[in-house]
């Protein structure tokens, strides 16, 4: 059987999807994920996945293209000349699987299912209806499932990637924490200024800090390590980056793509958690967790990219103390 998954977000969203991949590839012969731009990294680290197709939709991100641009045509093609049997579309709870659904009706595939609250009309032949307050990697599980594809024996159903590399050359010698200043949206992101204090912080409860971020962050990592953390702005690639934090006592980051990434590979994180989205859907999954970030501050369940309440109050009244206590707290669960 030829299956295609179909996940269109960010890298994060991808990460999250892995699981449902993993079942999928369980019942098929040959897996497909199509993802758009942002999501293609961490589908090229995702075990159980073939072949990656990669589509960007009018209807996602931050910026999306055009109609015309997108070229809905050309990708109709491409997924009838692959000829799937059959079809996954995982979607966030607040996205449609209907607009995907139609262009795979359009290319011939003959068995689709989804999460949807809308009805689908003849574009579903599995409507599954996530249950209330289920993480997103558990509710695209059970999407999944409601399609037929259910864990191998002995998946318990976390966050995995592709065996990391050896990063020590990068890292150093010795145990470290990780913080990740960047997010993939302001209102998500804790101050370069107190990322700072958590550096300095973090160096005089003894324990070494190692800085990441991505190339377009090289000026914030360089602010934020102050001359104490070791800086790996711009230095790692995303399977690069999942050896650097296998290898953390903790990561501490907001809520994007590398704490997934942190969780996909069994490291503790300390989540500074801005509440526009529900944390019980998107914290990091399946690893020991510290949240911190006021959780019914008045931006949540906003979905807001740039925080609408002066001040971020949600993270700008968490303290460099705060995360040094957190971090304590995982290390003394996880040792």
């Amino acid at each position: 059987m030829k299956a295609l998954v179909v996940r269109l977000d960010s890298f994060g969203d991808v990460l999250l999807a892995g699981p449902a991949v993993r079942a999928v590839a369980a019942g098929s012969d040959h897996v497909t994920l199509l993802c758009g731009p942002r999501g293609e990294p961490a589908a090229r680290l995702l075990p159980g996945v073939d072949d990656v197709l990669v589509w960007e939709a009018p209807w996602e991100g931050f910026d999306p293209p055009s109609v015309a641009e997108a070229d809905a045509e050309g990708l109709v093609r491409r997924l009838r000349d692959a000829a799937f049997d059959t079809a996954l579309v995982l979607t966030s709870f607040h996205q449609s699987p209907l607009p995907t659904a139609l262009l795979l009706r359009l290319a011939g595939v003959p068995r689709i299912g989804a999460d949807s609250v809308d009805h689908p009309g003849r574009l579903l032949d599995v409507r599954h209806r996530r249950l209330p307050g289920r993480h997103e990697a558990e509710a695209a599980l059970d999407t999944a499932a409601a399609l037929g594809f259910t864990p191998p024996a002995g998946d318990d159903g976390r966050l995995r990637v592709l065996p990391p590399p050896d990063t020590i050359a990068l890292t150093g010698n010795g145990p470290y924490v990780v913080l990740h200043p960047g997010a993939s949206a302001p209102a998500r992101a804790w101050s370069p200024q107190r990322c700072a204090e958590a550096v300095a912080a973090l160096a005089d409860a003894g324990h070494r800090v190692v800085v990441t971020g991505g190339p377009g962050e090289t000026a914030l990592t360089r602010a934020v390590c102050g001359g104490t953390a070791v800086d790996l702005g711009g230095r790692t690639d995303p399977r690069t980056l999942s050896g650097v934090l296998r290898t953390a006592d903790a990561v501490v980051c907001g809520n994007t793509g590398p704490a997934h990434l942190a969780a996909a590979v069994g490291t503790p994180v300390v989540s500074l958690f801005a509440p526009v989205v529900p944390a019980g859907r998107w914290a990091p999954y399946g690893v020991p967790c510290v949240l911190l970030g006021d959780q019914r501050a008045p931006c949540a369940g906003s979905r807001a990219l740039t925080c609408p309440v002066p001040g971020h109050p949600c993270l700008g009244e968490v303290t460099a103390d705060d995360v040094v206590a957190a971090v304590h707290k995982l290390l003394a669960e996880t040792t």
